[in-house]
């Protein structure tokens, strides 16, 4: 366990990264992405220190969704997982989390923590209440903070944005972090309402870390393992939680752990990434699915990938137009594969 001792003296024991002594990468949670499929195909790559679950949806009927418990329960490469919670009921978390103890996860299944979600963008989702919409209330935030860590049987983290339409209560919040001793803060450092577009703050991940007693995971645009190496050094974060990035460059963490120990960093080849998407499709394939929603699923993967592979956006009209499993191979094949291409560098860095 990596123990880390704060200001206040109270000593905090995360994890152990896969490679001791560095400094940890974390898989964002993302909505059906950070399933178990994913899971597989991004341990045979290069693992994340650690993983964070898809939120399991907490009110008043919720119960525990079995789909999102077996990114747990059958976790592929024992990488320490956290559960992530989305709600606001005081009740139906308590409720949750004491489930989530019953089944024993904590000591027998490698569940590290409860991760409250307090920054989801998506309207459907803050129009609620939960998610990012809490970063309008902070006096909600301060009931939820105490409930959840008078009953997380394990690690408490936090996973929010810097603020709602601005970061009005940004200092507010830090406070109760603090108040309420999380464990773990991870930092998207932009507003809810900034979406995915508008520039990272990353100088309020710098605030944070000076004002907090718990690590804090930069989140937010890292972009590639240089961008990751070069913001966590400069922003003093623990260490960098990354989302969609990953969705186009599985071997991400790989690189920043070679980055890291100063060895060759690998650079994947277009005939890396033609397996990468043969992997995904087979580990998302099931069999109740028609194949036309399993082609769908797999072109919001390939959105991320597309312009690593032809950066003149070809392939991601080609591939957009692709309604078969064949015509969707047949198109990566073209582009991948054909003519020597499978040995033509990726380019895995987001422009």
């Amino acid at each position: 366990m990596q123990e880390t001792t704060y200001s206040t003296n109270r000593a905090v024991s995360l994890p152990e990264t896969v490679v001791p002594g560095q400094w940890p990468t974390a898989l964002a949670p993302m909505q059906d992405v950070t399933n178990l499929p994913y899971m597989r195909v991004v341990s045979r790559r290069g693992s994340p220190d650690y993983y964070f679950t898809e939120y399991f949806r907490v009110h008043g009927s919720s119960r525990l969704d079995p789909r999102i418990l077996r990114s747990i329960t059958e976790n592929p490469d024992g990488r320490p997982v956290f559960a992530q919670l989305i709600g606001e009921n005081l009740a139906d978390l308590r409720r949750t989390v004491m489930i989530l103890d019953k089944f024993k996860l904590v000591k027998d299944l490698g569940f590290d923590g409860i991760d409250l979600n307090m920054g989801c963008p998506a309207p459907r989702v803050y129009k609620k209440n939960v998610g990012g919409g809490l970063l309008r209330d902070p006096k909600v935030v301060d009931g939820i903070l105490g409930t959840l860590r008078e009953e997380s049987p394990a690690l408490f983290t936090v996973k929010m944005r810097i603020g709602f339409e601005d970061d009005r209560h940004f200092d507010t919040l830090l406070g109760l972090l603090a108040k309420h001793k999380v464990d773990l803060l991870s930092l998207h450092v932009r507003t809810v309402q900034g979406g995915y577009r508008s520039e990272p703050s990353y100088a309020h991940a710098r605030h944070a870390v000076d004002r907090l007693p718990c690590p804090v995971l930069l989140n937010g645009n890292i972009s590639s393992a240089t961008v990751a190496h070069q913001e966590v050094i400069r922003s003093g974060a623990h260490g960098a939680m990354i989302g969609r990035a990953a969705i186009r460059n599985p071997w991400i963490f790989r690189q920043i752990r070679q980055m890291q120990a100063n060895e060759k960093v690998f650079r994947p080849k277009l005939e890396d990434v033609y397996v990468y998407v043969e992997e995904l499709y087979e580990e998302f394939s099931e069999s109740q699915v028609p194949e036309a929603k399993q082609v769908a699923r797999m072109k919001k993967f390939l959105n991320f990938v597309g312009l690593g592979v032809d950066p003149r956006g070809r392939f991601l009209h080609q591939m957009r137009r692709s309604r078969t499993r064949d015509q969707l191979f047949s198109i990566c094949t073209k582009f991948m594969r054909e003519e020597g291409r499978g040995s033509t560098p990726f380019h895995d860095q987001v422009p």
